[in-house]
């Protein structure tokens, strides 16, 4: 089984459980990224996660959106793009852009 069969099997268990769960992938990227598009992280209300879109800040930033849409069923997309210099501060090591579209599972 791949990750990502592994992340979608992980919030079936959590559905199953009554677990409200939105799952993020990431659906575009530029430049360097630490995570390629098809990653995704599966995110609980009650803060379970699983998974990864990238690490750093960008993780948190995604899994607080995870909350907000999961309080009002409406899918978001993400755009994140940092410059080099600031790279290291948000989790994108070199640079680059990057796509998150979060979205409730049902």
């Amino acid at each position: 089984m791949s990750g990502t069969e592994d992340i979608l099997e992980t919030a079936r268990a959590w559905r199953a459980e009554g677990e409200s769960v939105a799952l993020a992938t990431v659906v575009e990227t530029w430049g360097s990224s630490p995570r390629p598009a098809g990653s995704r992280l599966a995110v609980t209300v009650s803060g379970r996660l699983a998974g990864s879109v990238s690490g750093g800040c960008i993780e948190g930033a995604v899994a607080d959106v995870a909350q907000q849409v999961m309080k009002t069923g409406t899918p978001q997309l993400l755009d994140f793009g940092i410059t080099d210099e600031r790279a290291w501060e948000v989790g994108l090591a070199c640079g680059g852009k990057l796509k998150v579209f979060v979205e409730p599972l049902a």
